[in-house]
């Protein structure tokens, strides 16, 4: 029995998800489908959406970007169904996943947010992860959202929080 392809959409999402140790943001999935020419903008939103109607996604969301995840029931259910994708779209979520595994750990492994403070001020908080450890992690307390919100970009450029980073080190370690 063939897959409709909404089920695939679905399924292939699943993989991506199975195959890497972190979460892959929206832009991240969704860039694939569009770079190989599988399907549009819209039809990626639905099958995210359906799968975390299903509960077998879910996201993280921070700062207006969603990380996503399986959950143990999708892991499960994808297990039973992961034979069912043609291995040639295997072979291309695999290649995408190994061609892009550096850019896609660090954009997920390095991530900031920022909330309003009980005294009026804002609180930046910077992180950087790596195979499920953090590397550092930052509290920094400002006096306005749009100064929180430009030091979140500028964290979350990967060579501006790396730079920060090595630079603490160097420093502590004098």
């Amino acid at each position: 029995m063939a897959l409709d392809t909404e089920t695939l959409f679905k399924l292939m999402i699943m993989h991506m998800l199975n195959k890497v140790e972190f979460p892959l943001t929206n832009d991240q999935i969704t860039e694939f489908f569009l770079e190989n020419e599988y399907t549009n903008y819209f039809a990626v939103q639905k099958a995210i959406n359906e799968l975390i109607e299903g509960d077998f996604i879910f996201a993280d969301i921070k700062r207006n970007t969603s990380y996503y995840h399986l959950t143990s029931e999708g892991r499960e259910n994808f297990k039973f169904f992961s034979n069912k994708i043609p291995n040639d779209i295997i072979d291309d979520l695999d290649t995408f996943l190994i061609t892009n595994k550096y850019e896609l750990r660090n954009e997920a492994g390095t991530v900031s947010d920022y909330y309003r403070a009980s005294n009026g001020e804002y609180v930046v908080h910077c992180q950087v992860k790596e195979a499920g450890s953090t590397l550092i992690e930052l509290n920094i307390t400002t006096p306005d959202r749009e100064l929180a919100s430009k030091m979140c970009t500028n964290w979350e450029a990967m060579e501006n929080s790396q730079k920060i980073y090595q630079y603490i080190i160097n420093n502590l370690t004098k």
